[in-house]
């Protein structure tokens, strides 16, 4: 599971990528094929990060049901990613490709600061690949949720465990772990205060 990659070389690979899938559409099945020598996590990363934009109707649903089900695949041990032919055979628009792009950058500048192996007995443990594919499955069923404005939080979630799976870092994965307890509490109490507003409403009314 540990990635030979320097953060600063992962990060130009993806920006590589993107550069070439930006100029033309894109389906799922061709970023597998791009990426399938990375494995889940660089498919993964690549299918969430564009809920940290607005995203167009029809592309929450398509894209999260594809992070669920290889996270999913991840969470039984499974190794090498796979997609339903339907789901595989979406299309990204270059527009939307050109605007991940972007965000892409600014990711991955960021986590080139503190993003190294460490923990190695916890980064490698196939025990903790499939935890980690429980948490993603997890966060992924909130970005699927129908609560407006929240889809960037666990995103975020999400590309910590993706960024921490391919640089093999274990202090990074514990962090993913903290990161979604607390987006799991965030979206209970936005959940109670959604169940209560009626009544809180007619409180103040």
């Amino acid at each position: 599971m540990a990635s030979n990659l320097s953060p600063s070389k992962f990060s130009q690979e993806l920006k590589v990528l993107l550069e070439r899938l930006a100029h033309q559409p894109v389906t799922l099945s061709h970023l597998l094929a791009e990426t399938a020598e990375r494995g889940f996590s660089i498919v993964i990363g690549l299918l969430v990060l564009p809920f940290l934009l607005p995203m167009p109707p029809g592309f929450t649903t398509v894209l999260g049901s594809a992070c669920l089900l290889l996270s999913l695949q991840m969470t039984l041990g499974q190794r090498s990613p796979w997609l339903p032919r339907r789901v595989a055979e979406f299309q990204f628009p270059s527009r939307l490709a050109q605007q991940v792009l972007s965000h892409l950058k600014r990711f991955t500048r960021l986590t080139e600061w503190f993003i190294r192996p460490r923990l190695m007995p916890i980064a490698d443990s196939r025990y903790v690949w499939q935890i980690n594919g429980a948490c993603m499955s997890w966060l992924t069923l909130l970005l699927m949720s129908p609560v407006p404005m929240t889809n960037p939080i666990p995103t975020v979630g999400i590309l910590i465990f993706v960024v921490a799976t391919l640089e093999a870092d274990g202090l990074m994965m514990c962090v993913g772990y903290a990161a979604t307890a607390i987006i799991t509490g965030c979206f209970a109490l936005l959940g109670y205060g959604l169940w209560r507003s009626p009544d809180l409403i007619r409180y103040f009314l």
